[in-house]
């Protein structure tokens, strides 16, 4: 385990120094830490690597622990952490469906997420809605093997199209900022709708649009919000995107839908049943899942592991804005 130094003595209800935990970080993240500790004056120790029973003890004599969204922090994990002194987890992702907010309260742990540059997701998104629609992985597959002749489907520009952006959040505002520069239409669906945006009921967004991208957060409400029936009343030759959470949609609906020929195409940077695939070498080794080794076989879906968010804007982001979170859990100015 390492420490960053200095330790500055914050005095608060017999808190000598504010220590966090940090869990699951790579090494340009673990150097971000140790850097934005310092200067804060929060004693950080790394913990290693991903929080689970096994190394939820690592976390004794801190209150505060920061995770990351890569592993699934189950009840188990929480009572270890309970047990061990902790109060308060910052999850350094905006969504929390890997950790189970209400289980955590009832242990008496607050958990907190964080904010972090809107830009680094909402780019991304663009880039996959450029490549579906321009057929770019059929088109860069066939010159890595020397076949440079066009293919007869010619690509489509976006100031022609509808998009239907699905969460009108900082990220989802950020897509529809850089649509506009487009010039084609954009709809939105949003239970909090936001001023200078065209809003329209989800059912309807579905119809009119020929790209379809979600960024609302994943919860027992929105779980394939993009489900079968609203998959059925996209426009025929439409396309999927999605840089939100995979459970958002119904992956075996829109399996069906691309193999039968209905959507022209998805691009997909998040997955259901993503646990345990993404994130890892698997080269040599089966897909890890059925959908996923269908998905894979198609021209005409992109996919890619999770990694609009990674960034080196985005990274301080969430380091900086993770250690602040823990120091106002401590001060008690945490809002």
């Amino acid at each position: 385990m390492v420490q960053s130094e200095p330790v500055r003595t914050l005095g608060r209800r017999g808190v000598s120094a504010v220590g966090v935990a940090v869990y699951g970080c790579q090494a340009d993240e673990a150097a971000l830490f140790r850097e934005v500790g310092a200067r804060l004056g929060v004693r950080v120790t790394l913990a290693g690597g991903e929080l689970d029973e096994g190394t939820a003890g690592l976390a004794g004599g801190h209150r505060c622990v920061s995770v990351g969204h890569k592993s699934p922090v189950s009840h188990a994990v929480l009572r270890a952490l309970e047990r061990v002194g902790v109060r308060y987890v910052s999850t350094r992702s905006v969504g929390y469906d890997h950790i189970d907010v209400r289980y955590a309260d009832s242990l008496g742990i607050v958990v907190g997420n964080v904010a972090y540059s809107p830009d680094s997701v909402a780019d991304y998104t663009l880039m996959l809605m450029l490549m579906a629609v321009r057929d770019a992985k059929s088109v860069l597959s066939r010159a890595e093997a020397g076949d440079f002749r066009l293919d007869d489907a010619r690509g489509k520009e976006l100031r022609e199209l509808t998009v239907g952006v699905v969460g009108t959040g900082r990220i989802g505002s950020a897509v529809v900022e850089r649509l506009q520069g487009f010039g084609g239409r954009v709809v939105a669906f949003d239970s909090c709708p936001r001023a200078g945006i065209d809003y329209v009921h989800l059912d309807e967004l579905v119809r009119v649009s020929d790209i379809v991208t979600l960024h609302t957060p994943l919860t027992g409400e929105t779980r394939h919000l993009l489900d079968r029936r609203r998959l059925g009343l996209m426009k025929p030759g439409a396309f999927v995107v999605n840089t939100g959470r995979g459970s958002l949609l119904d992956t075996e609906a829109l399996v069906a839908a691309l193999e039968n020929g209905r959507l022209g195409g998805a691009a997909l940077d998040v997955l259901e049943g993503e646990e345990g695939v993404f994130y890892a070498d698997r080269r040599g080794q089966p897909a890890g899942s059925e959908l996923l080794a269908r998905l894979q076989k198609l021209p005409n879906v992109v996919i890619t592991p999770h990694t609009a968010y990674y960034t080196d804007r985005a990274l301080r982001d969430t380091v900086e804005n993770s250690v602040l979170n823990c120091l106002g859990f401590e001060r008690g100015t945490l809002r």
